[in-house]
């Protein structure tokens, strides 16, 4: 199939980016969001964002130009039926990615590919509420996408072999490297990486070192370019949770186990970044560590 026109639903961290890099290899995209202000945010993010790309003669003024005008925006979800494909950047919470492609179904084209860029949920179980499991697959890009190289490409169990490899396509054509991983809790990035933020945010729950001797012992020590504690708060504090829920609830194993601090700030509604706190307090000058 070939793949001319796109569909984003979430104009946030990581629709906003997945937005920017279609657009710029060429795609037509429609970016949804159900807030107006969601969706003029990004846009004045993506400018900003190619305006570093051009600064570092990455792309040059017209390729920018070219690529903003190549995004449409609305509110209405419907409107992506037409597109030839669909990325899922919602919410990371599974009754919120089913509703969505439930309200999509009815208004999409029958050759319409379904994704989701969940970074953690069943595929199979996604495709199967659809009416197109074999054309459904999971596209996870990694954070943020206009500079992170890799794209986790998951097959449900009754994706088939033309979707694959379309994804696979418009991988390469992105400019990007797509790693296949198998339908398994968090797949192989966040399966790796989530169970070491968890452990350190349990090092520094029990007392042996504080939120600046992790961090600074694995920048230092491991030669990690963000300590973990630092990466926790980028990514945000509730979709680490989120991701070590599901990695304890999918394999059932105690060394999943999510760190109880780990919980108790997500209900403080320090969340990292995007919140002002986290295992960092980012409102000064200086990110300054809260334990």
């Amino acid at each position: 199939m070939d793949i001319k026109t796109v569909g984003v639903v979430g104009a946030g961290q990581m629709g906003n980016g997945i937005a920017h890099v279609f657009a710029l290899a060429g795609y037509d995209v429609v970016l949804n969001d159900i807030s107006v202000d969601a969706l003029g945010r990004a846009l004045a993010l993506i400018a900003k964002n190619m305006d570093r790309q051009v600064s570092r003669d990455k792309i040059s003024e017209a390729d920018k130009a070219a690529a903003l005008a190549r995004i449409s925006t609305t509110t209405t979800l419907t409107d992506l039926g037409q597109t030839d494909l669909i990325i899922e950047a919602a919410t990371e919470r599974e009754t919120v990615k089913t509703a969505i492609f439930e309200d999509l179904q009815p208004h999409l084209k029958p050759e319409t590919i379904l994704t989701s860029n969940t970074s953690s949920i069943s595929i199979t179980r996604l495709a199967s509420r659809t009416d197109r499991p074999e054309k459904f697959m999971g596209f996870h890009f990694m954070n943020p996408v206009p500079v992170m190289q890799l794209v986790e490409l998951i097959r449900g169990i009754a994706t088939d072999e033309p979707t694959y490899t379309a994804l696979h396509k418009v991988v390469e054509k992105l400019g990007k490297t797509a790693a296949s991983a198998e339908d398994f809790p968090a797949f192989i990035v966040n399966r790796i990486l989530m169970p070491m933020i968890n452990e350190a945010v349990y090092t520094l729950y029990e007392g042996v070192g504080n939120v600046k001797s992790i961090d600074e012992s694995m920048k230092l020590g491991a030669n990690h370019p963000m300590g973990p504690l630092e990466l926790a708060d980028f990514i945000g504090l509730d979709t680490c949770l989120a991701i070590m829920n599901v990695l304890h609830e999918g394999l059932a194993d105690t060394k999943y186990r999510p760190c109880p601090l780990l919980t108790k700030y997500v209900e403080a509604g320090w969340l990292g970044r995007k919140t002002g706190r986290g295992f960092y307090d980012y409102r000064g000058e200086v990110p300054v560590p809260t334990r």
